[in-house]
């Protein structure tokens, strides 16, 4: 099995795809090489990868087995996207985050250096869709540096917080303030990020290692 790589596709310097990835795959209505897709130098998309024609891709970038990423994705530098996790259209993800597998994303804003735990499920539509989908409330936004545990779900036009936690299986139905703990279902508020301690040790605070990736 060989790779399928469609017209219209710039791969950067470095760049390696699998066997069974397929890049550029033209979305419904449009035709194969209508819509660029651009993946910068230096990544790997691995095998089974699916890459619609329209996504736009830093350097950098590591594709877990199976994953898939419609059109109108836009993904920073140093990211990945974990085996089996389904980005629909309108993500903005930015550089170094992490997607961890069998997650879900629809229109939604991740800042920089976010971490997604496994099966993290966010939706954008707060009822069945109706013929003016587009104009309901849309995708959750996580600013900078916040983390989300596995199997969480963000319900739609959340905006989670600076360097915020959110609990595995949390269901987050409202805001969360930036340096903020919370978990449960639904997420509430347990305490602040600067309250944590670090339970092997290594670290007089959790997180005071990440200064240094700003400096």
């Amino acid at each position: 099995m060989s790779e399928e790589i469609f017209p219209g596709v710039q791969l950067g310097e470095g760049t390696v795809v699998e066997p069974g990835a397929r890049i550029g795959v033209p979305p419904r209505g449009r035709e194969p090489g209508e819509l660029p897709t651009v993946i910068g130098a230096n990544s790997r998309i691995r095998s089974g990868t699916v890459i619609y024609a329209g996504t736009v891709i830093g350097e950098r970038f590591n594709s877990g087995h199976g994953a898939m990423i419609r059109e109108n994705n836009v993904i920073g530098d140093g990211c990945s996207v974990g085996t089996n996790a389904v980005l629909e259209p309108g993500n903005r993800i930015g550089d170094g985050s992490r997607v961890h597998s069998h997650c879900f994303l629809e229109n939604v804003t991740l800042g920089r250096r976010v971490f997604l735990g496994p099966g993290v499920v966010f939706t954008d539509d707060p009822h069945p869709p109706c013929p003016r989908y587009d104009e309901c409330v849309g995708g959750a936004t996580v600013e900078d540096d916040a983390s989300i545990g596995g199997n969480a779900t963000i319900l739609p036009g959340v905006r989670i917080g600076a360097r915020a936690l959110v609990g595995a299986g949390s269901v987050v139905t409202r805001d969360v303030p930036a340096d903020t703990v919370v978990a449960g279902s639904p997420a509430r508020e347990k305490r602040k990020i600067d309250e944590l301690v670090c339970a092997p040790g290594h670290f007089a605070k959790p997180y005071e290692w990440r200064a240094a990736l700003d400096s």
